[in-house]
């Protein structure tokens, strides 16, 4: 009985007072409607790019699109986008503030989101004043980031292709050593090769004995294992210095290379649309905000009425 009698109140309240809440309520909107206007609130525009990680590989646990996300929220990053776009003067921030850089990076974190999508791409949203500035912004973001990861790429190729430069001139001089060896052997002591020597020096000794097939003889039985040796260790690191060399050539692809490393799935573009303030939200909360406090008002001075008399 009570909720019906206080609901039948409210209804008597209302219908007993409807113009006064009516034009209450109407105020309240139109204000809200001027109040939310450009000349009050400055428009802000929204653009987007979204993007996949391409070409790299994660350092840890992390996936390529987390890795994607902490180069780009990188300060290195941050720092080129406020110089690229002279932020200080376009935020009007004073850039010999004592927490001059404090209030450039909230600024640039409230202006510039970054997030990952639940399909695992990443998400860059910039709001501006001005639609152009925010599509290049977003634009930038992703070309900084490329610009990035290849730096880092290349610094880690270049170090790696020093590495197989210096391991292949290592190899290339024990080659070198282990010719030269062979020949002063073939030089000094008439030794190339074991196997097609020591047929020849067997046929000359079955045919005709000499004093050159003996000195031979005799140096293919105190050299030949020497030379044997050297065959197979020249042959073993010529095969090592190819297989170095291919991975070096390889590693020298990637360091002279320029590739890109995002897949821009949505480009982003200047909005002819601003995305903040939406007026129709602001008018209809002005205009229900207004309805119910002077509802509350209404009720508060009606029971005032009513219990006057009575304490009287």
């Amino acid at each position: 009985m009570d909720n019906n009698f206080n609901s039948l109140s409210l209804v008597q309240l209302i219908v007993k007072w409807k113009w006064h809440i009516l034009i209450i309520t109407v105020a309240a909107a139109l204000c809200g409607a001027i109040f939310s206007g450009s000349a009050f609130i400055t428009p802000r525009y929204k653009s987007e790019a979204i993007a996949y990680p391409a070409n790299i590989s994660p350092y840890s646990e992390e996936s390529e699109t987390e890795q994607m996300l902490q180069i780009i929220n990188s300060q290195s990053i941050c720092d080129s986008i406020i110089e690229k776009f002279n932020l200080w003067e376009h935020y009007n921030i004073d850039k010999n503030y004592k927490y001059a850089k404090t209030y450039m990076m909230a600024e640039y974190h409230s202006n510039i989101k970054i997030s990952k999508t639940p399909y695992e791409a990443v998400s860059v949203v910039v709001s501006d004043a001005d639609p152009d500035v925010a599509c290049n912004i977003a634009k930038e973001v992703l070309h900084y980031y490329d610009m990035k990861v290849q730096q880092l790429h290349k610094s880690k190729n270049k170090e790696v292709v020093l590495m197989y430069e210096r391991q292949l001139r290592c190899k290339q001089k024990d080659i070198d050593s282990l010719k030269q060896r062979m020949k002063v052997l073939s030089a000094t002591y008439g030794v190339t090769d074991y196997a097609s020597q020591s047929r020849e020096v067997t046929r000359s000794f079955l045919s005709n004995s000499s004093s050159k097939s003996a000195e031979l003889k005799e140096n293919l039985e105190k050299y030949g294992p020497e030379i044997i040796d050297l065959n197979k260790k020249i042959e073993s690191e010529a095969t090592n210095y190819v297989r170095i060399k291919g991975d070096y050539e390889q590693e020298l692809r990637f360091l002279n290379s320029d590739l890109s490393y995002s897949n821009v799935i949505t480009e982003p573009f200047p909005a002819d649309k601003k995305s903040f303030p939406v007026r129709w939200i602001i008018v209809t909360l002005c205009g229900f905000a207004a309805f119910v406090l002077s509802i509350m008002v209404l009720f508060i001075i009606e029971n005032r009425k009513r219990l006057t008399p009575a304490n009287q």
